[in-house]
């Protein structure tokens, strides 16, 4: 048969109450959803799960019939919910950016493998500077491995942009420094090490020294002027972002013209590191 009649027709049955024998409050707009049980339940092993419980407090819950609800979910966006709801009834899903993370939250969180591809396909095909790095860290956190190299990459030919974004100013300490830890960044090192000082600062419930103990591991300041040191050192007194030794370590290079004692990581120019006259001295141990 024609399969768009098919998912034109399921789609009029979403959130539509004709026939519909379960209720959903939504968000904290305490969004009415209707929707079918069958249908939830066969497509969905989390909503099977659920549908066949009583709320918490109802007078049916000793009885062989199943609840028809209302069932509480405060803690999702009625928009992102209807989503989900549309991808069980259609098999796809109308997505835009401002609810694509949530959405793919959501299909991680009731394990529907088939709308989480959609969202991390949608996500990867509308990446902005604005966003990269909130779809990073979700990327991180539900272990979606493509689009953690795809909003790397991403990252990587527009840094500069990046890092003034309030989402970078978000990451995870784990996340900030594997964005660190890439050579081909197209920011200065001396703009990263001013980028991560501002993300220590923006987390107020805990000293800078503690926030920033794992990426500051990544900055590589061997590869900063004499000067720029200097600078450094004199807005470190301020706030410790970063130990004493890693700058000591900075300096030993200079002084023995060699990157001697420092990993070799840190010695290496990224992408877009400004030349200094000091760096020839490195680039033995970028080898």
């Amino acid at each position: 048969g024609d399969v768009a009649a098919f998912t034109a027709a399921l789609r009029t049955l979403v959130n539509n109450p004709q026939f519909s024998d379960v209720m959903f409050v939504v968000g904290r707009e305490q969004q009415k959803v209707f929707a079918h049980r069958c249908v939830l339940a066969c497509r969905c092993q989390a909503f099977r799960g659920m549908l066949g419980q009583a709320p918490v407090g109802s007078q049916d819950s000793s009885s062989s019939v199943p609840p028809q609800g209302p069932f509480i979910l405060g803690n999702v966006q009625p928009e992102v919910f209807l989503a989900v709801i549309e991808f069980l009834y259609t098999n796809s899903v109308t997505l835009n950016s401002h609810i694509a993370l949530e959405v793919l939250t959501s299909s991680v969180e009731y394990g529907l493998q088939d709308l989480c591809k959609l969202c991390v396909k949608f996500i990867k095909d509308t990446l902005s500077v604005e966003q990269v790095c909130e779809a990073l860290q979700a990327a991180v956190t539900y272990g979606q491995a493509d689009l953690q190299q795809h909003c790397l990459a991403f990252i990587e030919g527009c840094t500069a942009a990046v890092v003034r974004t309030q989402g970078f100013r978000e990451l995870s300490d784990v996340v900030l420094a594997r964005v660190l830890r890439s050579d081909r960044l197209a920011v200065d090192e001396l703009d990263l090490v001013q980028a991560v000082r501002e993300w220590a600062h923006a987390v107020l419930e805990r000293p800078v020294p503690e926030v920033a103990a794992l990426p500051v591991r990544e900055l590589r300041l061997p590869l900063l002027a004499p000067s720029e040191l200097v600078t450094l050192e004199s807005y470190n007194q301020q706030d410790l972002l970063i130990p004493v030794e890693n700058i000591a370590a900075a300096w030993r290079a200079h002084t023995l013209r060699k990157g001697s004692g420092v990993p070799s990581r840190l010695c290496r120019p990224r992408r877009g590191t400004r030349p200094r006259d000091h760096h020839r001295h490195l680039e033995p141990h970028a080898k």
